[in-house]
């Protein structure tokens, strides 16, 4: 059997610590996309989704236990399973690889599959780190953090800080010029927010 992607859509990305998102949790983000998918295709039915599959990085805090279950019910009711899926960094592209593979292998249908993450209310290595000892001192490359990589990567190349800084700022313009000639305005779903300001004892 064949698979198809239909829909596929995202939110913006803010600032990990003090962006747009630091309020709001990633579970609600989730809905909103799934509820602007589900809007555009209203010949698939919230009880014809096989399964919610989402992939999650650091599954704790408010995107913990189980989050696709959580994603699911919300977006859709309490009819439609879910399950979450963790290959860190490739926790989201794995759920469409499972979901392609169940179509194929006649397990099901229709399935929503797709990764969220905050890295505004988790920390990066999460809340507690506690690597099992017998890993740091057996495979001590396996802890080495993306920054560390990057050092390496960055001596072995001789790529400079201003090399890398220029880089960065390029990538944020091209970024901005594409937002505003509109390159992304068919899979970025508009999410508003709240902000809450404090000027000595007034609220605003």
């Amino acid at each position: 059997m064949d698979a198809y992607i239909i829909k596929a859509y995202r939110t913006a990305v803010g600032k990990a610590k003090k962006g747009s998102f630091r309020h709001t949790r990633p579970d609600d983000l989730a809905v909103k996309v799934i509820q602007h998918i589900m809007s555009e295709v209203p010949d698939i039915a919230p009880e014809m989704v096989d399964d919610v599959i989402v992939g999650c990085a650091n599954p704790e805090g408010e995107q913990g236990l189980q989050i696709g279950r959580w994603v699911a019910v919300q977006a859709l009711g309490i009819t439609v399973p879910g399950m979450t899926v963790n290959r860190y960094c490739a926790s989201g592209l794995e759920t469409i690889s499972l979901a392609v593979a169940k179509i194929q292998a006649g397990m099901g249908h229709v399935f929503l599959a797709g990764g969220l993450e905050s890295m505004s209310m988790i920390p990066m290595t999460g809340y507690k780190f506690a690597p099992n000892y017998n890993i740091v001192a057996n495979t001590p490359e396996y802890m080495a953090s993306m920054g560390i990589t990057s050092e390496m990567v960055a001596k072995k190349y001789e790529i400079t800080r201003e090399q890398c800084d220029a880089f960065a700022l390029r990538s944020h313009q091209r970024a901005a010029a594409a937002i505003d000639a509109g390159k992304f305005k068919d899979e970025i779903v508009p999410v508003e927010v709240t902000e809450v300001f404090v000027e000595g004892d007034r609220r605003q």
